[in-house]
């Protein structure tokens, strides 16, 4: 990523309602949420999510597709790695360990939760 993409990104996420359907669409996954689900999930009103999503899909942190009579936006995995890497890519300066607690973190985030076994 080059750094006027990520300073496009980071100014959209800036904003606390863009930020919020960032996160809201992280956690819906690949399949994304209807404008108006996202607007919903944000306490957005229809116009107001349409105008977020459209500045989040420029700065190439969501992405669009229509099904129907619905837009439906889904986090674009790329652009926010992409992000995480720009931030990343000089951390360590040959000292591979100044940047094991992100990639440990980051780690964490994917690995699925495990049940606690049931105490008898």
């Amino acid at each position: 990523m080059e750094e006027k993409q990520a300073l496009d990104a980071f100014g959209a996420l800036s904003q606390e309602t863009r930020l919020q359907m960032v996160r809201a669409l992280v956690i819906a996954g690949p399949d994304g949420l209807a404008a108006g689900a996202v607007g919903e999930a944000v306490g957005a009103s229809s116009s107001s999510a349409s105008f977020h999503l459209a500045h989040l899909e420029r700065a190439g942190l969501v992405q669009s597709r229509r099904a129907a009579r619905s837009i439906i936006y889904s986090a674009n995995y790329d652009g926010l790695s992409g992000l995480v890497a720009f931030l990343m890519q000089d951390c360590c300066q040959g000292r591979p360990e100044v940047c094991a607690p992100a990639a440990i973190t980051a780690a964490a985030c994917c690995t699925p939760a495990t049940k606690e076994p049931a105490h008898v």
